[in-house]
């Protein structure tokens, strides 16, 4: 493995979702790297059946094509009454976020249990086909009947973080990086990516 200088590395996040790669730059802002989107003209189709290897296999073809370490994360919505749906689906149940969100809550509409859960699995990849890191984090909750609150993306207005009575919507960027499942799983990475940056502690 090549010696990082700091500051001179770039991470290429294998997303086009402008909230996901937000919120990766606020997490690696600690680093000295650089954070870029993964370009445009690149689309990854997700054929894995779990979301380790969803990441695994998105972080690997950005990193390929682009010559760059990957960052690839896969992350969705488990909810226990539909057997884990959507699960590694949730960006491809219905067209839009609000869609989505409309369709959960029609199929929970006569279910008493909410009972739910965040998945996001880290991998960090290089150009040579290797993965350098992997990690999961996860986050317990409820779905809620009505959407609540006006941050975050995706399911984050249904979803209510258990120790909080909050939904991922209602909280500051820190409160959510602090206790979601990104943010968790994040945390897994952090020590694993500062040795591979040839940074101490």
């Amino acid at each position: 493995m090549n010696i990082v200088k700091p500051g001179n590395k770039i991470i290429i996040i294998a997303s086009k979702n402008p909230g996901k790669i937000k919120e990766f730059r606020r997490l690696l802002s600690e680093f000295p790297v650089k954070i870029l989107a993964q370009p445009d003209s690149i689309d990854i189709e997700e054929t894995g059946e779990t979301f380790a290897e969803n990441a695994r296999l998105k972080a690997l073809k950005i990193a390929t094509l682009t010559g760059e370490w990957s960052l690839a994360d896969d992350s969705g919505l488990c909810v226990n009454a539909l057997a884990g749906a959507p699960g590694i689906y949730s960006a491809r149940y219905a067209n839009s976020d609000p869609e989505r969100i409309n369709r959960l809550l029609k199929e929970l509409q006569l279910i008493d249990d909410r009972s739910a859960f965040f998945i996001s699995a880290l991998c960090i990849a290089s150009p040579q086909q290797s993965i350098l890191l992997e990690v999961e984090g996860r986050c317990q909750g409820l779905i809620t009947n009505l959407p609540r609150g006006n941050y975050g993306f995706g399911y984050d207005p249904i979803f209510e973080e258990q120790s909080t009575g909050l939904t991922f919507a209602e909280m500051e960027a820190s409160q959510k990086e602090k206790l979601g499942h990104r943010g968790r799983a994040f945390s897994s990475l952090k020590p694993g990516l500062r040795n591979l940056l040839n940074l101490a502690g």
